[in-house]
């Protein structure tokens, strides 16, 4: 069931400035991990697009969503890589790139609305499960995340053409599994992941 997000709880904070955050990528086996933070100035302002949680929605209205949200808020994305996932873990990982996004922010929050049941050590906030469906701030985050991630992908994928990353995002897929066996690990990976950490092993056993 698709839900439509709200200003009600930023409406019952009792702050001005409250940043929504949200992460995408935890769950793919290579690429970044990115999060984005959103502060909407203006809680009274006509939203003129749709702004949802952004798996429910398809890449054409998160474009048309994103487009208006980097136009109309104070927004920041940031990002740890695939090396910082493997040596911090990816909650971590994402807790930290939370807490980057936040920092580049142009004016620093009075409060945060996070998505999940973590609240990152270093901001003063709220956890929320399925925020993304709740918050508008953390709905408009969770879109500029998942399109920035899916953007840094796609570029990838033209220098890697032959693992599908456009197509699934670095998401265990057979076909992406298939090519992996093929083509082998790229620095891109995340070699603590069970997939990746067992093709390593397993070469690494063939190999001596």
């Amino acid at each position: 069931m698709k839900t439509n997000p709200s200003f009600e709880i930023e409406n019952t904070c009792g702050f001005d400035y409250i940043a929504g955050i949200d992460e995408a990528g935890r769950g793919p086996l290579c690429g970044p991990v990115v999060a984005a933070a959103v502060i909407f100035p203006n809680r009274n302002i006509e939203i003129p697009v749709i702004i949802r949680d952004s798996k429910q929605m398809t890449h054409n209205m998160r474009k048309i969503a994103f487009d208006w949200i980097t136009a109309n808020t104070i927004w920041a994305v940031a990002q740890c890589t695939p090396s910082e996932i493997d040596e911090l873990n990816i909650l971590q990982a994402s807790l930290t790139a939370m807490e980057r996004a936040v920092k580049k922010l142009s004016l620093a929050p009075q409060f945060c609305l996070i998505d999940g049941n973590k609240l990152p050590i270093h901001l003063n906030g709220q956890a929320i499960v399925k925020g993304d469906s709740k918050s508008i701030s953390i709905a408009a985050a969770s879109i500029l995340a998942k399109e920035t991630r899916d953007n840094i992908m796609t570029k990838l994928s033209n220098q890697f053409p032959m693992y599908g990353w456009d197509k699934n995002s670095g998401y265990p897929t057979a076909d992406h599994l298939q090519a992996i066996d093929k083509y082998g690990i790229n620095e891109h990976y995340r070699k603590s992941y069970k997939p990746i950490k067992e093709r390593i092993k397993k070469d690494e056993t063939t190999h001596n």
